[in-house]
């Protein structure tokens, strides 16, 4: 291509060409259109690349200015004549001259000692300083090492005052909601009493599990429970845990007549923890998210049976393999399981978890009250816990000692907990013991994630009988 071709074509008019030549010669009016113009993107008609102009001798290049800025071919400077001088901005007015109020100064400094300065780094830390006072300390900063180093320690500690808040919604919100909703329109068919606490914790669990990714599914869980005084832990994941829920729920199942989520596993022994191991064992690849849709689908179809088939069916007997629990029962223990299980899962993935409603939490705590003077009875037999002062198991029905076990907190309440036989009398006049507990920190002792001598309880009396029901207490923990 030639020059004439790449800058324009002479067309036979007196000096003109085609193309950016024609621009020196436009009126002054059309001079910052023709800029503009210039301005175009690579390759429209008549222009070449922005910031390019043509070889030497041609179009008005002057080679003594050297090559011109983006799109500035003329100006001072280009060896062109821009047919009239540019517009010069006017010089802008100061404040003074426009009449108006000046801006206030700003404030003088404080000029605060170093001992009222290092008094005020916790004010400051937790943003209860004045303006002043945070522009002092932060400028004292600057200057001190000692105080840098004692203000970056108290902004951590301060970080950590605030404990994370849950996304989630607050359980009782929910059980709000359906009192409201139930109350305006009651069901067709309700849901016992007894199931309510499993249907609302497993709904809560649920809701956790929504936006896992495949990384939370695979984040290590650390089970914690006892067995006989010792504790015990193990290492899965938080899909194994879904499955571990999904296994020991079928114990429910079966005992409504529902098909048993192992299938054709065969477990070496009806209870939870063997069938949980066997339903790990068969699995030819680590569980997955997949485990969600049977727990999820097992969960609904459990509280729907219970409900069509009414409150008798609270009798049933669901074998636990050691032991039977009353289904009434069963489901309270699945709803505190699902809960325990649900904060572990909560833990691995660093996400903070509410504990149950107050009127749920009574419930699960009213059912340990009840199960303690029976596994209190299977460990003094077992040689884990004495007699005490008396010798001898008082008949059933027959008052004997009795141990005061008050709940503190949302939810709580006060049981009498008889110590001598599961058949005997709970009086408050043969009372020998007093323990106050937490809720929570009751329920972390139930489930085995506390030691029965680190509980924080209050210990009135028989310091013998206080130590066999707290161990008790932990020892109603299980995989």
């Amino acid at each position: 291509m030639s020059d004439a071709d790449h800058f324009g074509a002479y067309d036979g008019n007196d000096g003109e060409e085609k193309g950016d030549t024609h621009d020196a010669q436009a009126a002054p009016g059309e001079h910052a259109e023709a800029e503009g113009e210039h301005l175009g993107p690579v390759g429209a008609q008549g222009k070449g690349p922005p910031g390019v102009a043509g070889p030497p001798g041609q179009n008005g290049w002057d080679s003594s200015n050297g090559p011109q800025g983006p799109g500035d071919s003329k100006g001072p400077g280009s060896g062109q004549e821009s047919g009239g001088p540019l517009p010069i901005p006017m010089p802008r007015s100061s404040v003074e001259d426009t009449g108006m109020p000046l801006p206030d100064p700003p404030p003088a400094p404080l000029l605060l000692e170093h001992r009222v300065l290092q008094s005020l780094l916790g004010a400051w830390a937790l943003a209860a300083c004045s303006p002043e006072e945070t522009a002092a300390v932060e400028e004292h900063l600057g200057l001190c090492g000692a105080c840098a180093d004692e203000a970056l320690r108290l902004r951590e500690a301060v970080g950590l005052l605030h404990k994370p808040e849950s996304l989630d919604l607050d359980p009782r919100l929910r059980c709000r909601v359906l009192e409201g909703a139930l109350e305006r329109r009651p069901p067709r068919i309700p849901v016992p009493d007894w199931a309510v606490p499993y249907d609302a914790e497993a709904a809560r669990l649920d809701a956790l599990l929504q936006d896992f990714g495949d990384a939370e599914w695979h984040a290590p869980v650390r089970l914690h429970w006892f067995e006989g005084d010792k504790p015990t832990s193990r290492r899965t994941t938080v899909a194994k845990v879904i499955a571990h829920l999904l296994a020991v729920d079928g114990l429910v199942t079966l005992a409504l007549g529902l098909d048993d989520p192992l299938g054709d596993i065969t477990a070496p022994a009806q209870t939870p923890a063997g069938r949980t191991e066997a339903f790990w064992q068969a699995a030819h690849f680590p569980h997955t998210r997949s485990v969600r849709g049977p727990w999820r689908e097992q969960s609904h179809n459990l509280v729907r049976t219970a409900s069509f088939a009414g409150g008798g069916s609270g009798q049933l007997s669901v074998p636990y393999g050691d032991f039977e629990l009353p289904l009434r029962d069963a489901m309270l223990d699945r709803a505190f399981e699902c809960w325990v299980h649900a904060a572990d899962i909560a833990d691995a993935v660093d996400y903070p978890y509410e504990p149950p409603a107050p009127r749920q939490l009574y419930r699960i705590l009213e059912l340990a009250a009840r199960m303690l003077p029976r596994v209190l009875a299977a460990r003094r037999q077992a040689g884990l816990a004495g007699p005490g002062s008396a010798r001898h198991l008082v008949p059933a029905g027959t008052p004997g000692r009795t141990l005061r076990l008050e709940i503190e907190g949302s939810g709580g309440g006060e049981w009498l907990i008889p110590l001598d036989s599961p058949g005997a009398l709970a009086s408050a006049d043969l009372e020998v013991a007093h323990v106050a507990l937490d809720g929570v920190e009751f329920c972390r002792l139930a489930a085995g994630h506390i030691s029965p001598l680190e509980a924080a309880a209050g210990q009135k009396g028989d310091r013998e009988a206080i130590r066999d029901v707290l161990f008790a207490a932990a020892s109603m923990s299980r995989m």
